[in-house]
């Protein structure tokens, strides 16, 4: 068997794996763009007051498969090095991981039920705060 086979072989193996995923995974995303929507609605407040001057714009990622945890969801937000990282995951909890500087250690993070929307909305209040200070301290 060659290297094409044996790699159709393993694909096979995790689609099989994987499949049973796929409605936890679903939701996990349908969940990871509901609070991303509300980054964004808060964010389009402090954009407004910056009238949107360069130098203080904010960047939110689209939600996309997580880069660490195979059963998860992730969306970054940027503003040169600083990050703030979200994460849904399949088990029921996101993470806020931030804000940090990319290259850096990453941390704090704060883990929260991934149904509790007064906890969420909480923690991305301490979490985004934190993140403009540290982004934009002169």
């Amino acid at each position: 068997m060659g290297l094409a086979e044996k790699l159709a072989e393993m694909g096979e193996q995790l689609f099989e794996r994987e499949v049973a995923n796929a409605p936890a995974m679903a939701a996990t995303r349908q969940r990871a763009e509901v609070i991303q929507g509300k980054v964004r609605t808060a964010l389009a407040g402090y954009a407004k007051a910056t009238r949107p001057m360069a130098q203080l714009a904010v960047q939110v990622s689209d939600p996309r498969v997580d880069d660490k945890h195979l059963h998860a969801v992730q969306f970054d937000i940027t503003r040169g090095r600083h990050q703030v990282i979200v994460t849904a995951k399949c088990k029921g909890v996101v993470t806020l991981v931030g804000p940090f500087k990319q290259g850096d250690e990453e941390g704090p993070c704060r883990r929260i039920d991934l149904e509790d929307d007064a906890a969420i909305e909480a923690g991305l209040e301490v979490v985004l705060l934190a993140f403009l200070e540290a982004a934009f301290a002169p």
